[in-house]
């Protein structure tokens, strides 16, 4: 089978398109059908359909994270993100108890501290906010208050930057930080969230990865839900609060493409591919298919008190690799509605406009006023 492909700039493929505006790119590729190829640094193929996504995230043997796209970022280069079957499967049972729904709830109480203890008071930026409230978070339940807020905001300060930002290599920076994670797991108290990476392997570097990915997912995605019931105060009270944050999640998802590498030949619906195949799915042009949702584009969070069909909704993917910290983003979302119930929350502008990077955030600042 012959894949459809996006227009190309001579040379260099799509790789140019994919630095500067990769949203443009895949929207273009789906306009042309469900699966599509890319040239990038390697041969690439992104489908979005449900039937694609369990293809390739029900797979871990045949389509592997090792050589994929986390590769690039030395944030996520490591631990259990880069581990393949079998080795895969025992990390993710040694993590598991930690980040079970239940043991993350007793961290509500300390979620909700921070949350009240950070609430701005009048014109804020909900993007600048966010993101400084997901490092106190972080700081308080992940890490113990043991690292200093600098150390904290100079590690995870590229994450909010573009492209290609993210991917450089911070040697001292990174050798400090494992240091005060290191530091923070030894002085770790029994039962807490951070003594659970005592026993692993390479625990440090799985703290640290967990703090990394727990940042800027969360902190755009609540920038996001922000914007939206500062337009729609009515969702403060909406009830349960789980479909207005599904909703945000569907329109936009943090990990806007997930990819794998693909160990051996397969086949799909009549499409080979080949060895080594960087093999794409994105959740954002999965969430926003007019054949999976109707009126894509609108912010409803009533279409899922039905549920969603299998494999059509996964900000968090799906299969074995589903996002260790599922439960940690929903809990932080949650009660930062709590919170808000009652408050003045208003927008006062801004574009809701996504850009891409290593995840999905708004294009400038959401800017909003709070009145307590």
């Amino acid at each position: 089978m012959t894949l459809p492909r996006p227009r190309t700039a001579w040379g260099v493929g799509h790789v140019s398109r994919w630095g500067c505006d990769p949203l443009d790119l895949i929207e273009e590729g789906a306009r042309l059908g469900p699966v599509f190829g890319l040239r990038l640094w390697r041969p690439a193929v992104l489908g979005y359909s449900p039937a694609w996504n369990r293809f390739v995230l029900s797979d871990i043997k045949t389509f592997r994270s090792k050589g994929s796209m986390s590769d690039l970022s030395p944030y996520l280069n490591g631990g259990v993100v880069q581990l393949d079957p079998p080795e895969h499967r025992r990390r993710r049972q040694q993590l598991n108890p930690a980040f079970a729904h239940g043991n993350i709830r007793a961290l509500t109480s300390q979620i909700a501290d921070v949350v009240t203890r950070c609430l701005p008071s009048g014109p804020f930026d909900a993007v600048a906010w966010s993101a400084a409230l997901m490092r106190e978070i972080l700081a308080v339940t992940l890490l113990g208050g043991q690292v200093g807020p600098g150390l904290l905001a100079d590690f995870l300060d590229p994450l909010d930057r573009a492209l290609p930002v993210p991917f450089l290599r911070r040697p001292v920076l990174f050798h400090r930080m494992n240091a005060a994670v290191r530091d923070c797991i030894d002085q770790a108290p029994a039962g807490t969230l951070t003594a659970a990476f005592r026993d692993l392997p390479n625990g440090p570097e799985e703290l640290r990865i967990a703090v990394s990915a727990g940042y800027d997912t969360t902190a755009h995605t609540l920038a996001w839900l922000l914007g939206h019931v500062a337009q729609q105060p009515e969702l403060l009270a909406t009830e349960p609060r789980a479909a207005v944050i599904n909703e945000v999640l569907r329109l936009y998802p943090a990990g806007w493409v997930g990819s794998r590498r693909c160990t051996a030949d397969a086949e799909f619906e009549g499409l080979r591919i080949r060895r080594g195949t960087l093999v794409l799915y994105s959740p954002y042009l999965t969430h926003r298919d007019p054949r999976l949702w109707a009126d894509p584009l609108a912010f409803r969070p009533g279409r899922f008190s039905d549920g969603a069909a299998a494999w059509s909704f996964i900000p968090f993917a799906a299969g074995e690799r589903t996002c260790l910290g599922r439960s940690f983003a929903q809990l932080v979302l949650g009660t930062v509605l709590d919170v808000l119930a009652g408050a003045d929350l208003r927008f006062v502008g801004g574009t809701m406009r996504p850009r891409a990077g290593i995840t999905l955030r708004p294009a400038g600042p959401l800017r909003l006023e709070l009145n307590r």
